[in-house]
């Protein structure tokens, strides 16, 4: 995988009666793309691809690659905790031209042991091959950790496994990774406020949250820590680590939304079980991304209101 930088976990728009807003995913990819992201991880935990059906999340992919038009690599989301339903969604993804690889995090719920997801990722991989796979270990979304032994077990079995997307929040756990890993194999950092000291430690980048609302500065910041201009870089974190924050203020991607909103991008819908941030974090929302700059390209009518599906 020739892959590093910045990736944004983008958004999927809902219109105000629930579908997926097409136009409003487009104009996101290519903003996007022009202001300077590396990749785009289409239906990820912040596209809410928990709550899309089938024929929503494949045509969102699908759109994404289509708006990308070869200009950036697009990855897909595909997560599930029954390995055999996984392998039955990913082969859908196969067949997707210009699909450049596949994001999937550890089954949730089930809580397997490393064999068990040992096994889980090598189906996947199997099923996809040759289409790369970067497995995704999020402990706090699915109860289980993926220990770097196990990836690099995983990486030795199968070709396609190319690369993690590390959301641990464990420092010595990208280390321990960029120690025994092959040369070729990613390490991208799934915590905004961990991406440079990941970076330091051996990751290759950041596949992003707040990359969502400020791609150039996002994307800056992480390519000036790879090309080792750490003023920069530090410069650009203590700046937007409390966007980095804020995002989490309340359930991802609620924040995100709400500050696309306020900038004009698109929508603020969600879809339950999420709902829209409480009126005090609306506030404190706003007035961030004020101080940010973020609103300065703004309608004058901002937003829309927020709904639930």
């Amino acid at each position: 995988m020739e892959t590093t930088g910045c990736g944004t976990a983008i958004v999927t728009p809902f219109r105000a009666d629930g579908s997926v807003d097409e136009p409003a995913l487009w104009s996101l990819v290519n903003w996007q793309i022009e202001s300077g992201i590396d990749f785009i991880v289409a239906c990820g935990s912040t596209g809410e691809a928990a709550t899309l059906d089938e024929e929503e999340w494949l045509c969102a992919v699908r759109l994404t690659i289509d708006a990308a038009a070869g200009r950036v690599p697009v990855w897909a989301g595909c997560t599930h905790n029954s390995t055999r339903v996984l392998v039955r969604l990913v082969g859908h993804l196969r067949r997707i031209p210009g699909l450049a690889a596949v994001l999937s995090a550890n089954p949730y719920y089930n809580k397997p042991g490393q064999e068990g997801q040992f096994q889980h990722f090598m189906a996947l991989a199997r099923e996809v091959d040759p289409l790369p796979v970067c497995v995704y270990n999020v402990p706090s979304r699915t109860g289980t950790n993926l220990e770097p032994e196990t990836v690099a077990r995983l990486a030795a079995a199968a070709k396609n496994i190319e690369a993690i997307k590390e959301a641990s929040g464990k420092l010595p756990q990208f280390a321990e990774l960029a120690h025994i890993m092959p040369r070729g194999f990613k390490i991208f950092s799934g915590d905004d406020n961990l991406a440079l000291a990941a970076i330091a430690v051996g990751a290759h980048g950041l596949i992003s949250v707040a990359s969502n609302e400020a791609p150039a500065e996002v994307s800056r910041m992480i390519r000036a820590a790879l090309e080792n201009n750490w003023g920069e870089a530090r410069e650009l974190e203590r700046r937007f680590s409390r966007l980095f924050e804020a995002n989490f203020w309340e359930s991802n991607p609620a924040p995100v939304k709400t500050v696309l909103s306020l900038m004009g991008k698109c929508g603020d819908h969600l879809r339950l079980p999420l709902v829209p941030p409480t009126a005090a974090t609306r506030a404190k929302l706003e007035r961030l991304a004020g101080e940010l700059g973020l609103l300065k390209h703004a309608p004058i009518s901002e937003g829309v209101r927020s709904e639930v599906f």
